[in-house]
């Protein structure tokens, strides 16, 4: 991926500093999860077992090299849509860091090309029948984040999921046990984020980092403060491009340091499972919808604008 200037980062940081050189030693001496299993796509079986022991699972030679082209030219295409709207680089996930879904009118990327590649990969479609253990899961959304060089600092650990509160407060939350005796965590997972990789993740780039088997935690998320280091080198790297990370939603993660020397990023499906459902917002027009696949029809059936809607779809910097 060929970052312009806007994308190259470092904005109030200098790479040369020297909390980022000792930063830069201390992650390759130290950063990813020991023993750390990427699996190969025919290893389906063993990817479920993982998955639902650890909240997340790596499977590699998911995209092959063309469809990594294609991937992260799209990104870096959306990225610069919204990187211009933030010159100084304040982010919305954090100083340098940004979700493709949190800064689209749509909250979604469902409607660029790229995105929609992604809805009808066999060897991912696979994983997912395993995971889900059916073949009625529907999208949620498109979505994802990206990080630029220069994001020094780690984004606090959280889960991506909670149960309902209000419609102020939690508008896209579903579960509510009225007797307070279930929470989501109680559950079997409810949803999924299917995250592809258009480049290595590696030790320096903003490997994300996972809590195994936090999925169904009720403790408290320790604030950054009270993180301890090894939760903090728990990242999932190194990872080539054309690799997936499956993740439970619920699980704890958070993301790191990009202290290299180009963007990092990360697009996303987010799946529901057959049971499970939430408010969702309309990510694609009928009329691309009808050029799409069978297979990604049915994926995206609840994500349709109506025939009669005008799709406004565009880069925003609103907090999402």
């Amino acid at each position: 991926m060929k970052n312009s200037t806007s994308l190259a980062g470092w904005f109030d940081t200098q790479k040369d500093d020297p909390r980022v050189i000792e930063l830069r030693q201390h992650l390759t001496a130290n950063n990813g999860i020991k023993g750390l299993q990427i699996l190969a796509p025919d290893d389906v079986d063993r990817a479920v077992a993982l998955f639902h022991r650890d909240g997340f699972v790596g499977v590699r030679d998911i995209l092959n090299s063309k469809q990594v082209e294609i991937l992260a030219m799209g990104c870096d295409e959306v990225a610069q849509q919204i990187v211009d709207l933030d010159q100084d680089h304040k982010g919305n996930r954090g100083s340098h860091r940004y979700s493709f879904g949190g800064s689209s009118l749509t909250r979604s990327q469902l409607h660029h090309p790229a995105w929609q590649m992604l809805l009808d990969i066999p060897a991912v479609t696979v994983l997912l029948n395993g995971i889900f253990g059916s073949t009625h899961y529907t999208l949620r959304a498109a979505s994802g984040d990206f990080c630029l060089p220069g994001a020094v600092d780690y984004q606090p650990l959280h889960s991506d999921v909670r149960d309902w509160v209000d419609d102020k407060r939690s508008p896209f939350s579903a579960f509510y046990d009225p007797l307070g005796q279930m929470s989501i965590r109680d559950l079997p997972c409810p949803y999924v984020c299917v995250n592809f990789l258009p480049q290595d993740v590696t030790q320096l780039n903003g490997p994300t980092r996972q809590i195994p088997g936090t999925q169904r935690s009720r403790m408290q998320i320790p604030s950054l403060d009270d993180e301890p280091e090894w939760m903090r080198l728990s990242t999932v790297c190194p990872m080539p491009a054309g690799s997936i990370m499956i993740r439970d939603v619920r699980a704890w993660h958070g993301g790191t340091p990009n202290i290299a020397d180009s963007m990092r990023a990360i697009p996303n499906l987010e799946i529901y499972a057959p049971w499970f459902r939430e408010p969702v917002v309309p990510g694609i027009t009928y009329q691309d919808y009808k050029r799409l696949s069978a297979q990604a029809q049915r994926l995206v059936q609840h994500c349709v604008a109506d025939s009669s809607e005008v799709l406004v779809t565009g880069p925003t910097l609103r907090a999402p």
